[in-house]
């Protein structure tokens, strides 16, 4: 978890400091750097509802801490776990400094633009249900 928070807060600092909100920088082709901030949750969804996403991520990572506590003793229940929480901390982190989230990977074809802590969170509810269905 700590290393998800790290990280994630690290590369938006980065960003931050090196790219002016709304330039865009390619890296690759298909691939830009973009600094934006976004409001809503993961990859933008529900924009601009602050109590809706306070309470959403509030439920969501009660319900993960309710299930760990559960099944501590599933191999491997601690990574998904920890991803999870690392990516909600580090977005909740930008929540409480700027009220927003920094955003910064950029795809083409209209994706909206993420960061580390989305991936960390999308990452981690895989391998949540990979563990959580795996026979031991």
């Amino acid at each position: 978890m700590g290393t998800v928070v790290l990280l994630d807060q690290l590369s938006k600092a980065a960003v931050r400091n090196s790219i002016v909100p709304g330039e865009t920088r390619s890296v690759l082709p298909g691939l830009q750097l973009v600094n934006t901030r976004n409001q809503g949750v993961a990859f933008g969804f529900l924009p601009g509802r602050h109590l809706a996403v306070s309470a959403l991520v509030g439920v969501a990572l009660l319900v993960l801490v309710v299930y760990f506590a559960r099944h501590y003793d599933k191999p491997l229940i601690w990574l998904p776990t920890g991803m999870l929480l690392g990516g909600a901390f580090g977005n909740i982190l930008d929540r409480l400094r700027a009220g927003s989230v920094t955003d910064f990977v950029k795809f083409p074809l209209g994706w909206p633009p993420f960061n580390l802590a989305d991936v960390s969170i999308t990452l981690g509810v895989l391998l949540l249900f990979l563990v959580v269905e795996s026979r031991e």
